[in-house]
Parts: C-alpha cells; sequence; structure tokens
C-alpha cells in the first residue's frame, strides 16, 4: 500500500492546528521538516506523523540491544518537541527513503600529513563539495598551504598563498544546493601561520569569500604576547623545528586588525585553540586519528579529519514545574533521567547513519562513472564511515535557556542565573557520561577506548572529581562515545519549540511582522508600501512563553494593546532587562565560560552588541573569553553586516548623522574601482556599472543589457574599473575592464555610447550629485520623484535606484536587507547564524 499523500494546503492547516495558530512554525515544519519526495510530494501532515517515523526507526536500533526502548516511550519523548528534539538532518532523514542523504549535520576534512599541493587542495575541494550535496555543513584548516612568496617546483615559481583558496572554497560551497538551501563551510587558519593577516582581511573586501564563515585558531603563545605587548613568531610549516618561512610580528597589531575586523563585519571569529586542545576526550586519541584540526561552520562541534557529528537539543523549559510562579522549580530528576535516554538516542542515530553511509556508498558503485571518476567520493564516505564507527561521537544539546531561567524567575545574565545554568549543564554532562558508560556495559565500549590515555583530560577529571563512582565505571567497563556533548545553533528548530534558541536570551519578547496586503484583502490596515509598490500590514507578535507568563499572571491575551501598555508588561516581566541586546556582554562571555567547563565540545554563541559599541570593547570581551575558558567568541555589532534588520524600535540617529562625509574630489581619477549590478525591470534586463570613489559611488552607467549594440559581458562579472580614455582626436570616452576566469584583463570600450543618449544625459546628472556629495538616500529620492513622461526612461529611473540601494549605509530605512525566502526583512543573527523571523529561514555566516 502506498503512502498517503498530502497537499501542502492539508499540511499546513492541519500544522498551524497542532501549533496552535503559530503560522510561522507551521509554515518551517512543512516547507523543511515534512517527509517529502524529489517530485515535492508531502508524506506527512503534521510533525506528529514526523516524530511517529522517528520513533520507528529508532527502536527498530533498539531491538538490537539489551533493554529497548519502545516505539512508545520514544514518540513520548519526542511529541510535541517537549524533550527531545533532534536537530534537522535527523529530522529530515531518518526513515527517509526518498533521498541518499547523511545524518549528520556537521564534518570536517582534511589531508593527514603533508597536504600542501594543489593535488591536496584539489581534493579537499571535492570532498567538501561531495560532503555538501548529501546535506553535511564542513569545515576544514588551511594551515597547510604555504604562505605567499613560497617557492615552489612548478611553472608558478611562487605560491599564491591562502587566500585565492579561500576564494575557491567559498565558490564551491555557493555551487551547492540542499534542497533548496546553500551550504555551509568553515575555513580556519592558525595565527601562527604567516599568511594569518591575509585570511584574515580576505572577507574586507565586498564579494569576496561569501560562501564561508572564517575563524582564526590563536594559540595561548600569541594571547599572552598579545596582553603583554610582546613579539610573535610566525612560521611555516606551523609545527616543526626546521620552518621554511618565519616571521616576526607584533602580536597587539595583529590582534587590533583582529578586532576591527569582528567589529566592522562580525568576522573573524576566535578560536583559542589551545583551550580546545587542552579540554578535547577525543585528542587524547590524536595519533590514532582523533587529532582535531578544525571546526564545523557553526563552531560548535572541533573535529578531526573525516569526523562527523549528529546533533539533539533538550528542550530545558519543559522541565520547569509551574512556569512563571513564585513556587516553579526544576524538576532535576525527569531531567537527569531524560539525558540519559538522549544519550542513548543519539548512540541509536550513530547507527541508523551508518546504515545511510551504506546506501551512499551502494548509490556511487551502481552510478554509471568509471571507478576514477569515483573513487574520491567513495574514498571519502569509507573514511568517514570507519570514523564514525570508530569513535560514536554525539552531540547531545540543550535549547531553550533564557526561556527556562524567565520561567524559574531568574534574570538571564545575573549571578543567579549563571549559577543555575552551569547546575544545569554540570547534570547533563554527569547524566549523559554516565549513560555512556551504561551503554558500553551493554552494547560494549568505542573501539579505542583506554582509560590512561584520558586519566589527565580535564574534562575527565572535572566528571571524576564530581562523581568518583561514574569515574571508576568508566575506567572499569569504558564508554560507549568518544564525546558527547555540544551546544549548537537551534534556530529553526527553536521555532517548532516555540522557546528561546540554545542558551541565547531572548531576542526580543513583543515584536513586530510584516504580513503582505493583497488587493482583494478586507479589513486591513496598509502600514507600510515597499518601493515596488507591494502593501504590508503591520502586527505585533508576542514571543511564545511570553504569553504563558502573561496567562500565569491574568494579564489577558487577546486584548490589543497600545506600544506604552506593550512596555509596561515587559518591565513587569522576567524577561525585562534580559534581552539579547540588554544582558551585559561581559557577563555573557563569563557564563558561556562556566558553561563550557562541562561541554566536552564546544557552544556556539553569540554577543550580540549595538551599531555604537567601540572596537575597545571587543577587544576586552574576546580577552575575557580567552580568560574564562571558553573555546571560541563571536561578537555582532548592530548593522555591522550590511541592512540585517535587528528590531522594529526607531534608530536614535538618523543614518546620515552617522555617515562619514564623502571626500569631494574636483578631478576624477583616470581609473576608478566599479561595482557590475544586474537587475531585471518587467521582462526586460538591464545593467548598471557603478564607479566607486573609497567604496562609495561616483557615478553610474546604467541601461538595457541588450540593446542594439548589446553589452558582451560575462555573467560571473561582478567588479571591475571604470577608465576614462581620450580619442586620437581628443574627444573623452568610458571604457570597462575587467578580468576573465584565466585572470587576462579584458577591456569594453566606448561604454557610454554603448546605452542611449538620452540614458546617459540622466547618468551624467545622476553622477554630478553622486560626486558632490549628496547622501546615497536622498540621491535615490531624487530618482524617484523624477517626472518623466517617455516609459523606457521611467523604467531606467527604476533601475538607477534599484542600483544605488546597494550602497546604502546601514541603518538607512531605504536599505533593509531581506530575507531571500520570503522578501521581509526580519533577519535576526543569533548563534553564529542568520535567521528570519517572519519564515524561518536560516544559515550559517
Amino acid at each position: 500500500m502506498g503512502l498517503k499523500t498530502y497537499t501542502f494546503d492539508d499540511a499546513y492547516q492541519a500544522s498551524l492546528d497542532y501549533f496552535t495558530g503559530d503560522e510561522l512554525a507551521a509554515k518551517v515544519w512543512v516547507n523543511k521538516y515534512a517527509l517529502k519526495d524529489a517530485f515535492g510530494n508531502i508524506y506527512e501532515q503534521t510533525p506528529t506523523d514526523m516524530h511517529r517515523r522517528l520513533a520507528r526507526e529508532i527502536a527498530r536500533i533498539e531491538a538490537k540491544y539489551p533493554n529497548p526502548l519502545s516505539e512508545q516511550e520514544l514518540f513520548e519523548l519526542f511529541d510535541h518537541f517537549r524533550y527531545i528534539v533532534p536537530q534537522g538532518s535527523p529530522m529530515t532523514g531518518i526513515g527517509n527513503d526518498f533521498q541518499i542523504a547523511s545524518l549528520s549535520n556537521c564534518f570536517v576534512v582534511g589531508v593527514e600529513g603533508s597536504a600542501d599541493s594543489y593535488g591536496a587542495v584539489i581534493r579537499i575541494d571535492e570532498e567538501q563539495v561531495q560532503l555538501m550535496k548529501r546535506r553535511g555543513g564542513v569545515g576544514h584548516d588551511l594551515s597547510h598551504i604555504r604562505p605567499k612568496g613560497s617557492p615552489v617546483k612548478n611553472s608558478a615559481l611562487t605560491s599564491t598563498g591562502l587566500v585565492p583558496f579561500m576564494e575557491r572554497y567559498s565558490n564551491s560551497t555557493r555551487e551547492v544546493a540542499q534542497d533548496g538551501r546553500r551550504g555551509a563551510l568553515m575555513l580556519s587558519v592558525s595565527i601562527k601561520h604567516p599568511d594569518a593577516e591575509s585570511f584574515i582581511d580576505a572577507k574586507m573586501t565586498e564579494g569576496k569569500v561569501t560562501g564561508a564563515n572564517v575563524s582564526v585558531k590563536i594559540d595561548d603563545e600569541f594571547m599572552e604576547a598579545v596582553v603583554s605587548g610582546a613579539m610573535y613568531h610566525q612560521q611555516y610549516p606551523i609545527a616543526g623545528d626546521d620552518p621554511m618561512v618565519t616571521k616576526l610580528i607584533h602580536a597587539r597589531s595583529l590582534w587590533k586588525k583582529i578586532i576591527h575586523n569582528a567589529w566592522k563585519s562580525a568576522e573573524p571569529g576566535v578560536l583559542f585553540w589551545d583551550t580546545i586542545l587542552r579540554e578535547s576526550v577525543p585528542d587524547s586519541y590524536a595519533d590514532l586519528g582523533f587529532r582535531t584540526v578544525s571546526t564545523n561552520p557553526c563552531g560548535e562541534i572541533p573535529l578531526c579529519p573525516y569526523d562527523s557529528c549528529r546533533l539533539l537539543a533538550i528542550n530545558l523549559y519543559s522541565y520547569v514545574v509551574n512556569p512563571f510562579s513564585k513556587d516553579a522549580y526544576f524538576d532535576f530528576d525527569l531531567f537527569k533521567k531524560h539525558v540519559a535516554l538522549a544519550q542513548r538516542i543519539m548512540d541509536d542515530i550513530i547507527d541508523l547513519e551508518s546504515e545511510k553511509i551504506e546506501k551512499i556508498l551502494e548509490k556511487i558503485a551502481s552510478d554509471p562513472e568509471g571507478e576514477d571518476i569515483k573513487r574520491t567520493e567513495r574514498e571519502l564516505w569509507q573514511k568517514i564511515q570507519r570514523k564514525t564507527l570508530a569513535g560514536r561521537r554525539t552531540g547531545v544539546g540543550i535549547t531553550a535557556e533564557g526561556d527556562m531561567l524567565a520561567a524559574l524567575n531568574l534574570r538571564y545574565g545575573t549571578e543567579e542565573a549563571t549559577d543555575f545554568a552551569e547546575k544545569i549543564q554540570k547534570t547533563l554532562a554527569l547524566a549523559a557520561y554516565g549513560s555512556s558508560v551504561e551503554m558500553a556495559k551493554e552494547r560494549g565500549a568505542f573501539e579505542i577506548y583506554n582509560a590512561k590515555r584520558e586519566e589527565c583530560n580535564p574534562f575527565i577529571l572535572r566528571l571524576k572529581q564530581e562523581s568518583p563512582a561514574l569515574y571508576d565505571d568508566m575506567v572499569k567497563y569504558g564508554r560507549r562515545n568518544i564525546a558527547c556533548l555540544t551546544i549548537a545553533p537551534t534556530g529553526t528548530t527553536s521555532l517548532m519549540t516555540q522557546t528561546t534558541s540554545g542558551i541565547e536570551p531572548v531576542f526580543l519578547p513583543v515584536y513586530k511582522r510584516r504580513r503582505k496586503v493583497n488587493p482583494n484583502d478586507a479589513d486591513v490596515h496598509i502600514d507600510y508600501v515597499d518601493e515596488t509598490g507591494d502593501a504590508f500590514e503591520e502586527y505585533v507578535v508576542f514571543h511564545h512563553k511570553f504569553v504563558t507568563w502573561m496567562l500565569a499572571n491574568g494579564y489577558p491575551v487577546t486584548k490589543k494593546y497600545t506600544a506604552e501598555e506593550i512596555d509596561n508588561l515587559v518591565a513587569h516581566s522576567p524577561y525585562y532587562k534580559a534581552t539579547s541586546n540588554d544582558v551585559d556582554w561581559v557577563q555573557k562571555v563569563r557564563m558561556q565560560g562556566r558553561i563550557q567547563k562541562w561541554v566536552d565540545h564546544s557552544i556556539s554563541v553569540t554577543i550580540n552588541l549595538p551599531n555604537d559599541v567601540s572596537e575597545e570593547m571587543v577587544d576586552k570581551l574576546y580577552v575575557e573569553a580567552w580568560r574564562s575558558g571558553c573555546k571560541g567568541c563571536t561578537v555582532y555589532r548592530d548593522g555591522s553586516r550590511s541592512g540585517v534588520l535587528l528590531s522594529t524600535e526607531k534608530k536614535k540617529k538618523k543614518s546620515e548623522d552617522c555617515m562619514e562625509p564623502p571626500v569631494i574630489v574636483s578631478t576624477r581619477p583616470q581609473e576608478l574601482e566599479a561595482d557590475v549590478v544586474k537587475f531585471q525591470n518587467n521582462r526586460e534586463k538591464w545593467i548598471a556599472f557603478v564607479g566607486l570613489m573609497n567604496g562609495r559611488p561616483y557615478e553610474i552607467f546604467t541601461g538595457l543589457a541588450d540593446d542594439e549594440e548589446g553589452i558582451m559581458l560575462p555573467k560571473t562579472v561582478e567588479k571591475g574599473s571604470i577608465i576614462k580614455s581620450y580619442d586620437a582626436d581628443g574627444r573623452k570616452h568610458y571604457d570597462f575592464q575587467f578580468k576573465n576566469k584565466r585572470g587576462f584583463k579584458m577591456t569594453l570600450e566606448g561604454l557610454d555610447s554603448k546605452f542611449e543618449p538620452e540614458y546617459w544625459n540622466y547618468a551624467k546628472l545622476i553622477s554630478g550629485v553622486l560626486r558632490y556629495g549628496m547622501p546615497i538616500s536622498q540621491v535615490i529620492k531624487l530618482v524617484q520623484e523624477m517626472e518623466l513622461n517617455n516609459e523606457s526612461i521611467n523604467t531606467w529611473k527604476n533601475g538607477v535606484a534599484r542600483a544605488l540601494k546597494k550602497y546604502l549605509p546601514n541603518g538607512t530605512e531605504l536599505k533593509g536587507q531581506k530575507c531571500p525566502n520570503c522578501d521581509y526583512e526580519t533577519l535576526v543573527y543569533q548563534e553564529g547564524c542568520l535567521i528570519c523571523k517572519n519564515c524561518g529561514a536560516s544559515r550559517c555566516g
């Protein structure tokens, strides 16, 4: 009997009831997690069907071992996302025969030993792509690539350094689609590498390395040199007594660059590598293939080459009894019981992953390509299979920390709340490791377990101090899993749990969302019209658990509150001064450090900062993170990534007040950097060449891309130069010069003659007001208000406005980065990832 199919509307309406009217949760679940085939047919109506699927498959694995959990027991743990929540890849892939994909959320690749060759670079590139096409996020380290200018024994004579390879890997990521979403990539490099500064600067050029997150692996020696003002020794290779390249630098100068770039663009992140290695339990087996080399894209799982991890979150809010009342308390007994079961479920998922890898290998074997073409992919999955079963690594984490604390009447960021958060994580660590030891008794320890190797590991010693009996059992019986814990981003998962995400505080307890108004809609109020003429109605959204607090404290939830009444409500709630923008930043870093002591992998968390925060404060936070024992740190300054909308509150300053006045240059330089902006108005293809002075538009050439003479420009060209030239008779004209894929310069002559003369005359007018400093927002307003009778000129006018909007400064109302999925300006930055508050779309970085 075939599976029953559902229309999108069937599944959406049923899921809307399931989530008690939460449109966003229903939409995200149907789009991302409901069982579908390659043709888009939907086979699950609500998350209940999905949880039955998960429970059925995990129960099948449980039946192989002693004391199995039943399908019903498992279902009750999953039902309504109340207690145990497998993350995206397991939710999508378990029991899904419609796709041949991994259940792992993240991987790290690399080459053991020497990897300083084009062969190694290209092999890693292919491995990255092969993993991304199976739904995995990937991380790898570039410290093995020799620095720029080093001699090489080929026709190039000298090495190009790291940055071109960053671009290669970034472009590969952008090519791979995963069910309509882009792959995720982390690139890292050691601060000891002589090209570390180039790596740190690589993403400061707009449009460069856009497909990757980047992080610097920083050792204690460097941090001590930063604090003391000492010099620091870089070398290549980064390990060894006989380096081929050495460099002595001022540690503080390079540190300031890291701080400035993080302040300006939220990257690079920092990985405190000595802390990671010192605390890493798997690195007790480094010589057996478990040497940590990089992290996954969000940074919460440091991994060795060809290892992977699957993720699961425990919903902390569900263990609060009598939430938001004076009698509220945390049910530690139930929590410990469920943590032990979560660890067991994660071990079952490893067996399911092994089955998935076998199917991937069968698919590779049946593919029609020759063995020489398939070799890299086949060997890649064989290595992953071996590493998966050798270590049986798991990623048990948490979500809803912010809501749990509020429900217990604890204010996030206070010392009392931090003490309790640490207690929770310690309890979780002891219960998870206890479960892993119990499974070792029933199922056997991971194959290379050796108590002697781990006896000096700081994390293991903390477990021993807290529970000598657990440690003694571990020494006697072993442990099922080489490492167990993490705290990962739970952006879309937290939409399902209807809670705060990971260990983050609430973003905002009350915020606004926009809904597009259709022409035939009745009883709507239009609050906003965008530049395309689409109308939107704004409505207030209350955070789910804030509504629970309102009900618990006698506030009506059907009333329409004024802005003043909402402010008063928030002020009386446990969420007051406990949002991501309110929490004391230094205290949040210290909280992360204290929780980190009880997480054997790492934590993905973002320190959200206001736009006017100083670089000195970012410096202080990063140093405090190192001193507090954090394994990494990421900051996000409001507006530092172009146009990310973080709240509905009015800005304290107009964007023009914050802009640095442009330098007015009376004589145009012969050559200007230029961007190429392509767009479509109605059915017509348009192109704009925007000349830039210090990154600001100085002149613009815009017109139809398919005029009579045509603009013969490769699709991949996004940048170049506009060059002022003269004919033999002294007449001035403008040429556009760019580099093709092979790096050769190509020139498009007579740029000003390629477009309609009338377009050119208006372009000269627009260029004139640009070069004499009119704010870009005002230039756009000027263009949009031009009243022209000619329809094609009106279309040109719209094109100019669209091209210039790219250059609006952060925070300008016209800017607002739109979600590529729903087209609303509702993106927020959490746990190292962007998530849309309107439709739930998310991506790392």
